[in-house]
């Protein structure tokens, strides 16, 4: 988001996320400088709709949290999967770093401590998750560089964001602090953040595009981000439905919370499909799980951090 928050959360963890592309040997031909220039007006957008200004003055909806979860675990599902089937993609494999960034196992530890073991039976991909999952699965199959745009928007903001929003999610929602519910954050297999971020985006700089890829690229980015507003927008008519179980965190805004809330990872929804039906079931489940606030603070992790990227 803005400089000045950037500089608060220098420093953090040991692994600061300010202007990390402050780099002379950077041209704006680059792909890192281009998908960052290329996005920045929906970036702009997406931080400025009503559930992320919630999310930063820590007002979290237990319920949509762990909706926000499931979105999540389909959208990393989906993608993993595809990434899975491209790995030797000459153009995807630079980037292939399973161990170090994939999320869906992870996810599905948090669900499983939300829901119980039997979590499967009792989630559902929604609308707009959905669309997004479709896109994924549609360039993965039919066009893999343009993976490129979705594997970068999601897991450098997740790095950038995560621990920020680790440590709104476990005071705001009274979670466990040996981290229970929020191993989407945790990326145990990176040591220095920061340096990974750098090395990523150096894998990225020297794949070999011609321009109009690139151009290609930035658009899916952008696009990446149209699908989690819209997931957002959902969630916004579902807090709509349960305002009574809203809960103020009591936290300060930004410097405070010993880190950079504007590169916070994204989101995640978990609806039914289906008009009417769509809205009914998604309010029993926020009324059956009043501990289910914790979609809010997921999915804005998700855009959040799809945000972050443009400003690394």
């Amino acid at each position: 988001m803005t400089e000045k928050m950037e500089k608060e959360a220098s420093g953090s963890n040991g692994s600061g996320t300010g202007n990390e592309n402050e780099d002379s040997n950077l041209s704006p031909e680059d792909l890192s400088e281009m998908m960052a220039a290329g996005t920045k007006e929906v970036h702009e957008k997406a931080e400025n709709t009503q559930f992320v200004k919630d999310f930063l003055r820590g007002r979290i909806r237990k319920e949509l949290f762990k909706l926000g979860a499931v979105a999540l675990y389909h959208t990393y599902t989906a993608m993993e999967e595809e990434i899975e089937r491209n790995k030797d993609h000459p153009q995807f494999a630079p980037l292939y770093f399973p161990a170090e960034l994939h999320r869906h196992e992870a996810l599905a530890r948090d669900l499983e401590y939300f829901y119980g073991p039997d979590w499967k039976s009792k989630i559902s991909c929604s609308q707009a998750t959905q669309h997004y999952v479709d896109r994924i699965h549609q360039v993965g199959q039919e066009d893999p560089v343009l993976l490129v745009a979705h594997a970068y928007t999601r897991y450098m903001g997740d790095l950038s964001g995560g621990q920020v929003l680790r440590k709104v999610a476990q005071r705001a929602l009274k979670l466990p602090p040996t981290g229970e519910g929020l191993e989407f954050y945790q990326f145990d297999a990176i040591h220095n953040a920061k340096a990974f971020k750098q090395l990523y985006r150096s894998r990225m700089n020297e794949l070999e595009l011609d321009m109009a890829t690139k151009k290609k690229l930035v658009a899916e980015a952008v696009r990446a981000f149209h699908f989690n507003m819209e997931v957002f927008e959902e969630l916004e008519e579902i807090g709509k439905t349960i305002q009574e179980d809203v809960q103020d965190a009591g936290m300060a805004v930004h410097g405070e919370m010993g880190g950079d809330i504007s590169k916070c990872p994204y989101y995640a929804a978990k609806m039914a499909s289906g008009g009417t039906a769509y809205f009914g079931q998604l309010v029993m489940a926020a009324l059956r799980h009043p501990t289910g606030q914790v979609l809010f603070a997921t999915w804005f992790a998700a855009l959040a951090g799809l945000a972050a990227w443009y400003l690394m």
